[in-house]
Order: C-alpha cells, then sequence, then structure tokens
C-alpha cells in the first residue's frame, strides 16, 4: 500500500493532473507554446543524447538485437489488429489513422516512464532510447499501406506514395532529434559526457514536470471533444494501451529480465502518438479526421498510461520478479 501511494504521489503525475484540473475548473494556467516547443527539444535531446551515452557502454549482443527487433515486431503489429478492431466501427481513413497512433509511440509518455524509474532508483539500459526511436515509423506506413489496401478509393495522390511516406515518417522532427542525440552521446567520451551533465540530466526532472504540467493543460482542454465520438472510441481509447502494454511486457519478458526495461516496453507498447502520426497524416492522409484520433491519443490515452498505466505495470513487474 505504501508503494502504491508512493507511485501516485509522483510529482511528474502530481503536476500532469493539475494542468488537467486547471482547465476543468477554467483557470487561465498557461505555458507559452515557444516555452513547451524549446521544453520538448530539451527533453529528446537530453534522453538521446543520455541513452547515447549508456549505449556506446554497451556491447551488441543478442540481447540489444533482440530489444530492437521486438520493437519493430510490436510498431508492426499493432496496428494491424488494431486496424481490424477499428475498421467495421469508423471510415477505412480513420481506422488507419488510429491504427498508426495506437502502434506508433509517444515519446512523452517514455520520458515520463523514464523520470519515474529515476524517481524509484531503477536502471534501465540505453539502448532502449534506439528501441522507441526505431518504433517511430513503421506504424505510420504501415497505417497508410492499410488505408491504401482496404479503401475503396484507389487512386494514389504524389502525397501518400509509400516513398513520401517512408521519409516523412523518418524524417519527423522527434524521430530526427531523437536519432542525432543518440548517434552524438554515442561518439561522445565519458569526459564529455560528464561536463554537460548539470544540462543533460540536472535539470531534466524540473523541465519535466513543467512539460507535463502543459500537457496535463492540453490533455484536458481534449476531453470535452471525445463526447462527440461516442462509448466505442472512449472504451477502446482505454482499453487498447493495456492490451498493447501486457503484450509488450510478455514479449519483452523472453528478451530482458531488467524491471527498467521491461517497464519502458510496456510503455512503448501502450503509449499512442499525438505528434508524429498527426503530422504525417495531415499532408498524406488529409481526409483522415484529427479531431478523432488525436483526443483519442492525448485526451484519453495518454493521461491512462500516466496516472494509471505506469504505476501498473511497475507494481505487476514487480509482482512477477518476487515470484520468480
Amino acid at each position: 500500500m505504501s508503494n502504491l501511494f508512493e507511485n501516485v504521489t509522483n510529482p511528474a503525475l502530481l503536476f500532469f493532473v493539475l494542468g488537467i484540473l486547471a482547465v476543468q475548473l477554467k483557470n487561465d494556467l498557461k505555458i507559452p507554446e515557444n516555452s513547451s516547443k524549446f521544453i520538448s527539444i530539451y527533453l529528446l535531446l537530453s534522453i538521446g543524447f543520455k541513452g547515447g551515452n549508456e549505449l556506446s557502454h554497451n556491447v551488441i549482443d543478442h540481447t540489444i538485437l533482440g530489444s530492437l527487433a521486438l520493437g519493430l515486431f510490436l510498431a508492426s503489429i499493432i496496428p494491424i489488429v488494431a486496424f481490424f478492431i477499428l475498421k467495421s466501427k469508423v471510415n477505412i481513413k480513420n481506422a488507419g489513422a488510429i491504427a498508426a497512433a495506437y502502434g506508433s509511440v509517444s515519446a512523452v509518455t517514455f520520458v515520463t516512464a523514464i523520470s519515474f524509474l529515476d524517481f524509484e532508483g531503477v536502471e534501465f539500459d540505453g539502448y532502449m532510447i534506439a528501441v522507441m526511436a526505431l518504433m517511430e515509423a513503421p506504424a505510420i506506413v504501415l497505417g497508410i499501406l492499410l488505408i491504401q489496401i482496404f479503401s475503396k478509393d484507389k487512386q494514389r495522390s504524389p502525397d501518400n506514395s509509400f516513398s513520401k511516406v517512408f521519409n516523412h515518417s523518418l524524417n519527423n522532427a522527434s524521430v530526427f532529434l531523437i536519432l542525432g542525440s543518440l548517434v552524438i552521446g554515442y561518439l561522445a567520451s565519458d569526459q564529455q559526457a560528464e561536463g554537460i551533465k548539470p544540462f543533460t540530466t540536472d535539470i531534466f526532472k524540473g523541465f519535466l514536470l513543467v512539460f507535463l504540467l502543459d500537457m496535463g493543460i492540453r490533455a484536458g482542454s481534449q476531453l470535452s471533444e471525445m463526447k462527440k465520438n461516442g462509448w466505442f472510441i472512449f472504451l477502446f481509447a482505454c482499453i487498447i494501451p493495456f492490451f498493447n502494454g501486457l503484450l509488450a511486457l510478455g514479449l519483452a519478458s523472453f528478451v530482458t529480465s531488467s524491471p527498467g526495461n521491461l517497464l519502458l516496453f510496456s510503455i512503448l507498447g501502450a503509449g499512442a502518438s499525438y505528434i508524429a502520426v498527426p503530422a504525417a497524416f495531415k499532408n498524406a492522409i488529409p481526409e483522415a479526421n484529427p479531431g478523432l484520433y488525436l483526443p483519442m491519443a492525448l485526451g484519453i490515452t495518454f493521461p491512462v498510461n500516466i496516472i494509471i498505466g505506469i504505476p501498473f505495470y511497475y507494481n505487476l513487474i514487480q509482482g512477477m520478479q518476487t515470484v520468480a
């Protein structure tokens, strides 16, 4: 019980809830847009650099290769399963967009899970950053391919050709930044990494708290949109993260025994993208309704993962390892 209380009183979680509460109380609290963008850039840069530096201390072995392969598998199977669940409830283009969102990853949820592990004093391997970056693009490509295969309108526009979609997915700003930071961190010596530790590590948690406050405000403002889309969409956004997260956890247990890695795999499976997918689908499939998949990912799934998911998977992993 004390462990559960410690989980739900995590400052990162409480600042996120504070943001939601501000919206519900119609408070005028806001984080300036430019400040929000700067903090998101900082968080991705910091996590990528630290992950790359940790990765430089690892020898590429079957565990790392297995983890990367598992990430690709999850990013491929989750959107396919989601698409076939959704296509009888919403039109094909919306089904593909939602499937892509739930097959891709939420970098902010991942960063929050890392912060949670830091607060708990639980270590994880730096190569998990590479797993996250690798999982961004496949689901976007698959979502658009599924739309092209199942859509009655077979006409292909220049904007949704495979090469353009794939290039846009890989060249997404968040993917580019985290991959670039990962490489820089990998190349940096321990002395160089230590020299910028006050920037990459010491102030990380403080910036994360401000960012999660902002995300709470954004998520709270999206909640009203969900009322327009019916119970099925709401329940899907609440339940599918746990199905995906438990699937990822079960498969990851065959690849790694690290509690930190297992939690991150769970969150990578459970997360839904509300940054990369909207950016890609805006150009590739403009007919897909962002007023549907964006509130689902940001307004419902993100809070569910932050408030319930992270503590749930962490306690489940602890229980599994106690039994083992």
